[in-house]
């Protein structure tokens, strides 16, 4: 009798120990469950477009500068989008396109399809837009934004001019001010 109470004792002990090793078992597989959901939540494949390449570097602000500012005299010509004569949004497209970076072809097209944002948000390497004395109030002219300056509300910018080619200018200077339409930054 003493034995098979023993028995029993030990018998309900190792259900028990079964018992509580099987809720370890359902939580340790809850844990992976979890585990495996977050893993595939942090999975950001599904966002990127087929050939998209996670390992693409961008070009930095600092190579579009140095790329632009590398063509100063180069000469003007209606339509030219380089290497060695541009007009205006020849200029930008081709600087930005040499960084693997496609911006529009026409002034136009370049102010439709970049994210617009205000003047006191400007930063170098956005793209600075203006009329020109044949568009009336519509864009017709196009810079790159070298250096802003808040405190005057001001800004350096390089372009293909009409009369001097790409050179860099002053929102002050001549009829910039009086000619600005607005700024866009370019979505890399």
């Amino acid at each position: 009798m003493k034995q098979k109470i023993i028995f029993c004792i030990l018998l309900m002990l190792l259900s028990s120990v079964d018992v509580a090793l099987a809720k370890g078992k359902k939580k340790k597989t809850k844990r992976i469950q979890r585990t495996e959901m977050y893993e595939e939540i942090d999975n950001f494949d599904f966002l990127y477009a087929d050939g998209y390449d996670v390992n693409m570097s961008f070009a930095s602000t600092d190579d579009i500068l140095n790329q632009a500012t590398s063509l100063i005299g180069s000469r003007y010509r209606l339509g030219s989008k380089g290497p060695h004569t541009f007009d205006c949004s020849g200029f930008t497209s081709y600087v930005y396109g040499q960084n693997n970076i496609t911006i529009g072809c026409s002034s136009r097209d370049q102010y439709a399809r970049n994210i617009p944002i205000r003047r006191e948000e400007m930063q170098p390497g956005d793209l600075v837009f203006f009329t020109s004395p044949n568009s009336g109030r519509n864009v017709g002219h196009v810079g790159i934004i070298l250096d802003y300056d808040p405190i005057s509300n001001s800004f350096t910018f390089i372009h293909a001019s009409t009369k001097s080619g790409v050179k860099i200018s002053h929102s002050t200077d001549g009829n910039y001010s009086r000619r600005y339409i607005g700024v866009r930054r370019v979505a890399k």
